[in-house]
């Protein structure tokens, strides 16, 4: 390990340990019994916060590779099971003084057949967003290859029951008719709350619904256990995403910093796919405006907003970058290295915490070419 390779997955431990307690003397014994912190936390309801425990699940499995210590691993199921008791739940108990009832169309069986809450603080803006769960989804994904066996099948099992769950309650209209996509629904799923669509929902449902498919399929044997499907299991799914991504003028990059990376690092999952260097090419483009010295960095810090950046930042790293543009990546994840602790939003410090681990290393690549390597060994590419 370089000495700046051991400076980075110092900042990323520092800035992880800051969100979920300390860490580095935790044993796999003990980390069996941990629960995640509910203060600070995430920064959510009861310390949860989907999007970002999705990026502190992953930012666990990169310690893991990273380390080789078996304790992270352990700790990110732990910080899964959290996530699924407390967000897959609604905000209050039942009423004999039991754990809150599981959302609508879930069951113990089932336990995400009823999507995940956001986890917003206050019950009035909590619901549910597209993009957090299919982050989420993703997490699952990489938490099913890192496990691998029986446990593994377990988490894409959920991965794939929350994918079937959420679909029809974001993608709507009549198969013989126009589909639109909706960016929000209530908790329950009954209700659309926001009724425009977001910018790369529907590329990012193909490419995270076509991961899961291939997890399924190819590395845990969805089709050889038991699942009697006449087609891959998420297939009716991943056709819908494909026709509303390939309307006119869906796949663009965007100007705002974290969409931008975001549609990168999806880009990068499927880069050798001609839609997904095109937008690709035009995102890093965007990107080398936006980090250089008369974009972002030209300022004021009250005027930006870490999180959104180090977005930015992960995705061009995934996707790759030529030295210039690395070097203004660099510049940026380090400019805020300074303020993460004491100058960030309190509400937003955990956010850009785990988004700071995941530009300084960007685990969901790593992950993903782990995988693409264990495919290439089993003969699976």
């Amino acid at each position: 390990m370089t000495a700046a390779t051991s400076t980075k997955l110092s900042r990323f431990i520092q800035a992880t340990s800051i969100v979920y307690g300390p860490l580095t003397d935790l044993s796999p014994i003990v980390a069996a019994s941990w629960t995640p912190p509910t203060n600070p936390g995430a920064g959510g309801h009861r310390g949860r916060y989907l999007w970002t425990d999705a990026f502190g699940l992953v930012n666990f499995l990169t310690l893991h590779r990273e380390t080789h210590d078996p304790t992270y691993l352990v700790l990110a199921r732990r910080l899964a099971g959290a996530v699924h008791e407390t967000l897959g739940r609604a905000r209050t108990g039942g009423s004999d003084g039991g754990p809150a009832p599981r959302l609508l169309g879930a069951t113990e069986a089932e336990p995400l057949a009823g999507g995940l809450r956001i986890g917003k603080e206050h019950a009035d803006e909590d619901g549910q967003y597209h993009h957090y769960l299919t982050l989420w989804m993703f997490a699952l994904d990489r938490l099913a290859n890192a496990v691998g066996g029986a446990d593994g099948e377990q988490y894409s099992r959920l991965a794939v029951q929350l994918a079937r769950a959420i679909h029809p309650h974001f993608v709507l209209g009549t198969k013989d008719g126009p589909r639109r996509m909706v960016w929000k629904v209530s908790t329950d799923m009954r209700t659309v709350l926001v009724p425009s669509e977001g910018h790369l929902d529907a590329a990012t449902g193909y490419v995270v619904y076509r991961l899961l498919q291939n997890t399924a399929v190819e590395r845990l044997g969805w089709a050889a256990k038991g699942a009697q499907e006449a087609a891959p299991p998420l297939a009716a799914e991943i056709e819908d995403y494909h026709q509303l991504m390939s309307r006119e003028g869906k796949l663009t990059a965007s100007r705002d910093p974290l969409d931008l990376g975001m549609g990168l690092w999806m880009c990068h999952l499927f880069k050798g796919e001609e839609w997904a260097r095109r937008l690709g090419d035009e995102g890093v483009r965007k990107a080398g405006s936006m980090l250089g010295p008369k974009g972002v960095m030209a300022l004021e810090p009250s005027r930006r907003l870490a999180f959104r950046e180090f977005g930015t930042c992960m995705g061009v790293q995934c996707y790759g970058a030529d030295e210039g543009l690395a070097t203004e990546v660099d510049a940026v994840v380090n400019y805020w290295q300074k303020y993460l602790e004491e100058s960030t939003d309190e509400d937003l410090r955990p956010i850009s915490l785990v988004m700071y681990a995941a530009a300084l290393i960007p685990g969901g690549m790593l992950w993903f070419l782990c995988f693409l390597h264990l495919r290439l060994i089993m003969g699976l590419c």
